[in-house]
């Protein structure tokens, strides 16, 4: 009796350990979608791609559960310099007139806070990727709000 319990004890350790892989999420590749890179996303996801300012920028948005929101700008890259891009992005997001700071900076991306007021706050992030000849952004959904946990399992799923 007590080794069916033991037995049965490890068995459902290993399956609860099992059942949230990378919080639920899957590899993604969003080459069929245009872009050369692969992501995690979660495995109900819905991809949608257009094509913007006639073809000159690949804009794919990845939905899917607990909030996931990922859009996907790719064009042609201007510059390898990856600091210059993301300065550029720096300088775009606090522009936004509710930017409130940014919460984790890394050398490709980063996190930041918006704020309309105190109990009104969401977050967002910019991740750069220079993929041969393209420059890939990644960022938070265009539409919704997401809280730092959100964001950071996005911003975490994106890093190539």
């Amino acid at each position: 009796m007590k080794k069916t319990l033991l037995f049965s004890l490890i068995a459902l350790f290993f399956a609860a350990c099992q059942s949230e892989p990378g919080g639920g999420l899957k590899e993604t590749d969003l080459l069929s979608f245009g872009v050369p890179v692969t992501i995690m996303a979660p495995d109900s996801a819905v991809i949608k791609a257009d094509d913007l300012g006639g073809g000159l920028i690949r804009d794919i948005t990845i939905r899917g559960a607990d909030n996931y929101n990922v859009q996907v700008f790719a064009t042609q890259a201007e510059t390898s310099d990856i600091a210059r891009l993301k300065a550029e992005q720096l300088a775009d997001v606090k522009s936004i007139r509710y930017f409130e700071q940014i919460i984790s900076e890394e050398e490709d991306g980063f996190i930041y806070k918006m704020a309309i007021d105190s109990s009104n706050t969401s977050y967002g992030f910019r991740y750069i990727v220079l993929q041969g000849d393209l420059e890939i952004t990644f960022q938070t959904g265009l539409l919704g709000t997401f809280s730092q946990e959100e964001v950071e399992r996005m911003y975490q799923a994106v890093q190539q």
